[in-house]
């Protein structure tokens, strides 16, 4: 005799499955808690910025918040703690500009649009920026990071790496230019160079600084027409039909 499928366990009818709503004592702490870890964050960030991860210590962040480093440590146990969640924070924001890029479906289109998200991103928000590009970070193991490393849905290098990629693939780069890492470090740093310029220097009396926007664009249109395959052309037809030598 087969036998009968197992069936599926019921819920008692006075079984509430839904959570219970917090005390109003428990929400206070839990957002207390996240008001401390935020101001931590913030002044963190800031120091990071203006002098660089080595010369700051996590007695010197507490002192700015008017807190004790032991009250630091009870939310992040050291300051590389800190810098990667402020680097995972930044970089999912940043990684966010570039969803509308990956239905592109020309990657020289994909690669100019890619690299305009990233001049806007650098423009529109230099705080994230500095601290992202333009501080120096400590060797950090990938898997220390939240982001997971060479994902394209996460990883944003690996992203525009993958676009480098899929222009080489399709023969739209010159002979000059078949090496994936040597070409997406060249255009990420032809971006880079403009904004980082602007973000440093930008109010110096002594340069007339154009609109970095529109400089950084040039760059980068003129970056990626210098590595593209010249177009081939059938000959031309005589009038007779007969094809021009």
């Amino acid at each position: 005799m087969p036998k009968k499928p197992p069936q599926p366990r019921s819920i008692p009818a006075f079984a509430n499955t839904a959570k219970a709503p917090l005390s109003p004592s428990v929400t206070r702490r839990a957002e207390a808690k996240a008001a401390t870890r935020e101001k931590i964050l913030v002044a963190a960030r800031e120091f990071f910025i203006a002098e660089g991860f080595e010369a700051v210590s996590m007695r010197r962040i507490a002192d700015a918040i008017g807190y004790t480093p032991a009250a630091i440590y009870v939310h992040f146990k050291d300051k590389t703690e800190l810098l990667i969640t402020l680097g995972d924070r930044d970089f999912r924001f940043f990684h966010s500009k570039f969803r509308a890029i990956e239905a592109i479906p020309d990657p020289v289109d994909r690669l100019r649009a890619a690299g305009s998200a990233y001049i806007n991103f650098a423009l529109q928000h230099p705080r994230h920026y500095k601290l992202m590009f333009m501080t120096k970070w400590p060797i950090i193991d990938p898997l220390q990071c939240p982001l997971e490393h060479g994902n394209v849905d996460e990883d944003s290098y690996a992203f525009l790496d993958s676009i480098v990629t899929d222009c080489i693939k399709a023969g739209r780069f010159g002979d000059g230019y078949r090496d994936h890492r040597i070409v997406t470090q060249v255009c990420w740093g032809a971006v880079h160079g403009v904004v980082s310029l602007h973000i440093t220097h930008g109010e110096d009396p002594w340069c007339d600084f154009t609109n970095p926007k529109e400089t950084a664009s040039l760059l980068l249109d003129a970056c990626i027409a210098g590595m593209l395959a010249p177009v081939t052309r059938p000959p031309a037809a005589s009038r007779n039909g007969a094809r021009k030598p």
